[in-house]
């Protein structure tokens, strides 16, 4: 590992806690001013998007484009955490991926039984090294942590905006046409995918104590918006269902965001059974998945150098070798999330015996499982008041 690696990790090697299956169960400041984001909105009114509302795909090309900020060049690759604080207030890094952004979770009665969960978004300041509240619906970073997307609304928006994280204005905001519930950079960072829907999908109906049903969903597309380009497109995709008797593979939750490939080529639509996801070109014809090599973190389950492969959730991890698979190591972690380097994984390690999947933290671990550090305090992630939820960035 890196001499910077490996002096962070000795300097930290005293607070390393570490976990049984996943917190994938879990229900996965200083605030912006309305009048503020209001301002700039009106300052940038003019590269607002103009979508034709139509049934099929929909293609508009303004005349002129946007300048996005480049990319760090080389990326700083040293390790930062917050052991202290359960939710992070400075920046939490390791080698090649950031947390970039996270929300924390609340759940907000609608009438009668039904709920719905609220996320607040907290989004990293470069100006202050910290993590600042944002009124926004969702919110996305783009690879090489220079922009961010924000999505307007509650719960579902319309509109996007592509922020500069380092000034704190906005060089654009988007028309996307259509109610959606998520923005995705692409790998790029060129690119926003938006999933489209009828009605707000993280809605339920409380079913006794420890039981909710789950609405059927209301998915009704994905937008493809260019952001430098300034060129968006609009793709019919209803939801998959979950019925028992449907011999399709399917999904039976209410949220089925679409993400992209590794490279950017394709998109795909998740599914609740194998193979886990179905890969589509991104005008939407059925495509052959590629390797399956995408981390339950959206990143790249291969090592940098292309030897190695992460493994699957669960405790204990493990690392193969990718050409002949055999276990080169095993770590005590829940999960297994990122490449820091050739030589350590971002990964969910659980706290102190692991007696509580529930209790955990984001941790650096080596490949071989002998060196943990931990990078944020241990969070309850069922909790309101603990539970957050990370975005992962290259830097």
């Amino acid at each position: 590992m890196t001499r910077l690696l490996r002096e962070t990790m000795e300097e930290w090697a005293g607070q390393a806690e570490v976990p049984h299956d996943l917190a994938d169960r879990a229900l996965r400041g200083r605030s912006w001013k309305p009048a503020v984001a209001a301002a700039l909105a009106l300052a940038v009114a003019v590269a607002v998007f103009a979508v034709v509302l139509t049934g099929g795909p929909t293609t508009v090309r303004p005349a002129d484009g946007i300048m996005l900020p480049p990319r760090p060049s080389p990326a700083p690759t040293d390790v930062r955490g917050d052991p202290d604080h359960n939710r992070p207030t400075k920046l939490v890094a390791a080698g090649n991926v950031a947390v970039s952004a996270y929300y924390t979770h609340g759940q907000e009665s609608l009438g009668g039984d039904r709920v719905r969960l609220r996320r607040t978004w907290w989004l990293y300041d470069p100006r202050t090294d910290t993590y600042e509240r944002t009124p926004y619906a969702w919110v996305d970073v783009a690879p090489g942590m220079q922009v961010a997307a924000v999505l307007e609304g509650d719960g579902l928006g319309r509109r996007a905006g592509i922020l500069d994280m380092n000034t704190r204005q906005f060089l654009t905001w988007i028309d996307l046409g259509h109610d959606v519930a998520s923005l995705t950079w692409s790998p790029d960072g060129t690119k926003l995918l938006a999933t489209s829907y009828a009605e707000y999908p993280d809605t339920w109906e409380e079913n006794g104590p420890n039981s909710r049903l789950l609405f059927d969903s209301t998915r009704l597309g994905y937008v493809i918006a260019d952001v430098p380009a300034r060129t968006v497109e609009y793709h019919a995709k209803p939801a998959l269902t979950g019925a028992p008797d449907d011999p399709q593979p399917g999904n039976h939750n209410s949220r089925q965001d679409l993400g992209w490939s590794l490279d950017g080529s394709l998109i795909w639509e998740p599914l609740d059974t194998k193979p886990g996801r179905i890969y589509y070109s991104p005008g939407g014809q059925r495509q052959d998945p590629p390797p399956d090599l995408v981390s339950h973190g959206g990143l790249s389950r291969v090592s940098p150098d292309g030897r190695l492969l992460l493994g699957e959730p669960g405790l204990p991890t493990s690392i193969t070798d990718r050409d002949t698979g055999a276990v080169v190591g095993s770590q005590e972690v829940l999960q297994l999330l990122a490449w820091a380097d050739n030589e350590h994984v971002l990964a969910l390690g659980c706290a102190g015996t692991c007696g509580n999947e529930f209790r955990n933290a984001l941790v650096l671990v080596s490949v071989d499982g002998k060196e943990v550090v931990q990078l944020t305090g241990n969070r309850d992630s069922r909790t309101e008041e603990e539970g957050w939820q990370w975005v992962l960035t290259p830097r």
